[in-house]
């Protein structure tokens, strides 16, 4: 991309957010330049999603960036990132939330988690459901937990030109947050969060209820699969 693009990007797209809504800039598979040049036109939200492209990267960019895993992320990679990533935004099982807690745990840390919900039409996608949530948050291995804390609710959509569809995803998601709130988070301030929407949907994520939208090719261009990082083997 073009020097300056990513900054014109980043600031048309802030130009659209509502208020309240945080801008992730989704920088998986992008080299550390592009990066650097976000930071510098003030971004400090990066989403990746693979633990070690985030730790590579991590090591060689400012501290005072705030790293968000975004992927299905693997228990044996939860190493690599523990000890500073900000929010993980796809915990889609028990199993994987326990891991996460015994690796907050080593570094004496909280990690903010949000629940990864199944609310579009492909069966590839991952997520939980409402029933899968409800077990996870009623579970005693949950309510030991001390190095973990759910802050909210995370969904895809249907990749699909059908906005209504999508429109109806996204309602979807934030009527399941709203149902952990009341049921699970009562008095919880910091139950808030809905990460949906992405480059071609965030507008209607937004108007939904969203809270934080992950936006990659928009602000960096197509997604480059050619980049040399290193495997999620």
């Amino acid at each position: 991309m073009n020097s300056g693009m990513i900054r014109d990007n980043l600031l048309n797209i802030q130009s659209t957010l509502k208020e309240g809504v945080r801008l992730i800039a989704v920088s998986k598979t992008k080299p550390v330049e592009d990066l650097r040049e976000a930071y510098d036109a003030g971004q400090r939200l990066f989403g990746e999603n693979k633990a070690l492209e985030m730790r590579d990267k991590h090591a060689v960019l400012p501290e005072d960036i705030e790293w968000h895993f975004i992927g299905h992320l693997q228990t044996n990679k939860i190493k690599y990132i523990a000890a500073y990533v900000r929010m993980i935004h796809s915990i889609d099982s028990l199993t994987l939330l326990e891991a996460v807690e015994k690796e907050a745990r080593k570094h004496d840390r909280v990690i903010d988690c949000l629940l990864q919900f199944h609310i579009a039409t492909e069966e590839t996608k991952f997520g939980l459901n409402m029933e899968e949530a409800r077990a996870l948050l009623e579970s005693a291995e949950y309510a030991a937990m001390e190095h973990v804390r759910i802050v909210g609710v995370m969904g895809m959509a249907t990749n699909t030109t059908d906005r209504e569809l999508v429109r109806k995803e996204f309602r979807m998601l934030r009527e399941y947050k709203e149902q952990l709130a009341e049921q699970y988070f009562k008095g919880r301030d910091d139950f808030k969060e809905i990460s949906m929407g992405m480059s071609h949907d965030y507008d209607i994520a937004m108007e939904e209820g969203s809270t934080m939208v992950r936006v990659g090719s928009s602000i960096f261009g197509a997604r480059n699969y050619g980049i040399p990082v290193n495997d999620e083997k």
